[in-house]
């Protein structure tokens, strides 16, 4: 059994979901062919991605193919389904085989519930979300695949803006420091963008800074935002709504700051701090820069 491994590449580098996909290939025993795939200029991406990994699954017949969950990734997922006749599920927490079909375990009703969907497909395309899986120390050369487009009707770039705050790497990130509703305004959340540089981390946001206008939208976090599993994650008067819990329960250990004590967010934290997250934080960012 073969599987097709896309690895989405950032900055010429794959990003570190994608590296976690061998170890999912690995699971069901399957023999792992890796691409990435370059974009012909003025053509979409995910356009080129749907085109260039379809083939490349034909061409192997490969049963099953894995693609980190990052926009990129839960977009083109279905569309790639569709062409080879594939069953498709998103944001997969992991993959299984059983009597020959695939399954995978999924995260619904915001992150509460989790379920196991049974594939009655024989192939399945499935995007994994980062921090399922270890990445494996070493990886195998990718093949890089040109999309051909020029058979279809596709979208073409007339003009690419780069927006404010698009070089964020959340998925990526090892540290991240997310500032909620409670960080009261614009001046107090730069806090949280001061303990992330100190931490050499990245600041998250959930969707209420986000709306009030104190950091881009790049940066937010949850079920409407990014998916993040870093090493450590620090949320600062963020109340803990599924919304958001669920686009950051897979970070590896969590501290939470909020004056509520009542707060959902402490009930998925490893540390929790009741008390003012303006006032707290100025003291741990003192404390760390004496550290390092």
């Amino acid at each position: 059994m073969k599987a097709i491994i896309f690895l989405e590449c950032k900055d010429g580098s794959p990003v570190s979901a994608s590296l976690e996909l061998f170890s999912a290939a690995a699971a069901v025993g399957a023999e792992t062919v890796p691409v990435t795939v370059a974009a012909p200029e003025g053509y979409l991406y995910e356009d080129a991605v749907t085109e260039a990994v379809s083939a490349k699954a034909k061409a192997e017949d490969a049963a099953l193919v894995l693609l980190a969950a990052t926009p990129v990734g839960k977009l083109v997922a279905p569309r790639i389904a569709a062409r080879l006749g594939a069953g498709s599920v998103n944001d997969a927490l992991s993959v299984g085989a059983e009597g020959g079909k695939f399954t995978a375990v999924r995260p619904v009703f915001g992150g509460t519930v989790r379920e196991t969907v049974d594939f009655c497909t024989d192939k399945a395309v499935i995007s994994v979300r980062g921090g399922s899986y270890d990445a494996p120390a070493d990886v195998p050369a990718a093949e890089e695949l040109t999309a051909d487009l020029s058979g279809g009707v596709y979208a073409k770039v007339a003009e690419a803006i780069e927006e404010a705050g698009a070089a964020v790497n959340l998925e990526d990130a090892k540290v991240i420091v997310t500032g909620g509703r409670g960080m009261g305004n614009e001046e107090n959340f730069k806090l949280c963008e001061e303990l992330a540089e100190v931490l050499g981390g990245v600041v998250g946001a959930t969707r209420p800074a986000i709306e009030n206008g104190w950091v881009g939208r790049t940066h937010q976090v949850g079920q409407s935002g990014k998916i993040v599993a870093p090493d450590l994650y620090i949320a600062c008067g963020v109340s803990g709504a599924t919304q958001h819990v669920s686009g950051m329960m897979g970070s590896k250990y969590i501290i939470a700051i909020n004056k509520d004590e009542n707060a959902p967010i402490f009930s998925i934290a490893d540390v929790g701090i009741v008390g003012d997250a303006k006032q707290i934080l100025p003291l741990m960012i003192e404390e760390f820069k004496k550290r390092k």
